[in-house]
């Protein structure tokens, strides 16, 4: 008697709409229990920070990239494989000076907004999504690249895009990438 095929165990994935309206109900908590918009910002910084620093390992393993030998392959990573994989969006790409040290992501939709019609009221400086640039941040900061990382655009607020900045704060050496012969 045969015995069945082992099945490898597989990666839950959470219901979106449930991600995105827990989400939404974490935000809205956190307007509750901070007056100010720059402390919800900071929180959520902080809190998206944590979730890189951890997320990164399971990227790597996941998605099989190799080496990246500029601030632009990076930002092409991130773009096209980490936010369709976690998101399954893929923004847009700009490189923004000529030292090509900054870049933006823009994105022509954001799944953390969608059942989100604006901003709530006296929330101006409120940056909802503020969570993913801690995300980047930290995932960053775990393959040893420091970054700025911030919204410079976005569709809560009037703009006609989401944007978000990507400044990267140390020149890349290329002699660590040059095989020793």
């Amino acid at each position: 008697m045969s015995r069945p095929a082992q099945r490898r165990p597989e990666y839950h994935k959470i219901n979106k709409d449930l991600f995105v309206l827990t989400y939404g109900a974490l935000v809205a908590q956190l307007c509750k229990d901070y007056e100010k918009d720059e402390d919800v910002n900071q929180y959520l910084d902080k809190m998206g920070y944590g979730i890189g620093t951890r997320l990164v390992e399971d990227f790597l393993a996941r998605s099989c990239v190799g080496r990246c030998h500029s601030y632009s392959e990076i930002t092409d990573i991130i773009a096209q494989v980490a936010f369709k994989m976690y998101l399954g969006i893929t923004p847009s790409v700009t490189c923004n000076n000529s030292s090509k040290n900054e870049f933006s992501l823009i994105l022509d939709k954001n799944p953390l907004v969608e059942f989100v019609e604006e901003l709530p009221a006296g929330r101006s400086s409120l940056c909802y999504c503020n969570l993913l640039c801690g995300i980047i941040r930290g995932a960053l900061e775990m393959v040893h690249l420091a970054a700025d990382v911030t919204f410079l655009q976005d569709r809560l607020k009037g703009d006609s895009v989401t944007e978000i900045g990507i400044t990267f704060l140390k020149k890349q050496d290329e002699k660590k990438y040059r095989r020793k012969k």
